[in-house]
């Protein structure tokens, strides 16, 4: 009963990384129609509703320290995070956006050591890091080499990986209360949505209703609200409790692979051999940065603790 239910967490977790790993492309076709604030509002107010339609019950927190952990939670990975990632967008290619995005593990990794109990920093850490960062820097320089990317995508992709991250341990947090799954997931879309509200009266909130209709636009729409947030944030709570966070945060891995493959077929954007080769240092600092943590027991038992 155990082996079938860790099996069902790594299908929900392979599940959702398929989805998110594509829905660069999906922001990167919407950005010729509307703003990132707009495709961001739009995309969390249907996952909320859309959540609220599947679970409609109510969340009673118990403390109002939690609430501010929801609130954080909320700011952090919802607002912050896809406001961040759709600006990078518009700077450079969804592929660069896919791979950058893909170093929040080591972000996680540190601030998981300084806030939470028993997180360890390994030497294969920081080696692994910094075979990323020099990935990261060559899929800039042949952007930048071609004069198709503004630097400022990639600064802004990584300010993305970090306040990810933050969301990371959060969520760790939340997870310990033991509440209803679709129910944590809601309460953060709702902060994540109020904290957008400040955001659209400074930049404005005008989506053209004749563009939302288009069968592309709608479409992407729904993929984005629909799959890529109510249902993928709720898979992928479910992968975590059921897995913990070590195991489930090597599916991270995928991420850049997927996007990279779906940009090339459906954006037709070129993958030149000097992006192939940061693309691999960077997964492969990824890998030696972790490979070894699923066999240190304090750590697997730190993580799990967390979330079972």
């Amino acid at each position: 009963m155990e082996r079938r239910k860790e099996i069902q967490g790594h299908l929900f977790a392979m599940f959702t990384i398929f989805i998110w790993g594509t829905t660069f492309i999906s922001t990167k076709i919407l950005l010729k129609a509307f703003t990132p604030i707009e495709i961001l509002f739009i995309r969390f107010v249907i996952g909320y509703l859309v959540l609220l339609a599947l679970y409609p019950h109510r969340l009673d927190v118990r403390e109002r320290k939690q609430e501010l952990y929801f609130a954080g939670a909320g700011l952090c990975g919802i607002t912050l995070y896809f406001l961040l990632e759709n600006i990078a967008l518009t700077y450079t290619f969804a592929s660069n956006v896919g791979v950058i995005i893909s170093i929040a593990p080591f972000f996680t990794v540190i601030f998981a050591h300084l806030f939470l109990d028993g997180e360890k920093m390994r030497a294969q850490f920081f080696v692994g890091f910094a075979v990323a960062v020099a990935g990261i820097f060559l899929i800039s320089f042949n952007g930048s080499s071609n004069l198709k990317l503004n630097p400022l995508g990639d600064v802004l992709a990584v300010l993305a990986a970090v306040v990810w991250a933050i969301y990371s341990v959060l969520t760790k947090k939340i997870s310990g209360y033991h509440y209803h799954t679709i129910l944590v997931t809601r309460r953060i879309f709702f902060y994540g949505v109020l904290f957008m509200i400040p955001v659209l009266f400074i930049v404005g909130f005008e989506p053209d209703i004749s563009q939302i209709i288009k069968p592309v636009n709608l479409f992407n729409i729904l993929f984005l609200g629909l799959g890529a947030s109510a249902i993928c944030f709720v898979s992928w709570n479910y992968a975590l409790k059921i897995l913990g966070a070590v195991k489930t945060s090597v599916y991270i891995y995928m991420v850049p692979v997927i996007t990279v493959i779906t940009s090339v077929l459906i954006l037709h954007e070129t993958i030149t051999g000097i992006a192939v080769l940061g693309i691999l240092l960077t997964l492969a600092g990824l890998i030696i940065s972790e490979i070894k943590l699923p066999r240190e027991k304090d750590h697997g038992r730190s993580a799990d603790h967390v979330f079972n």
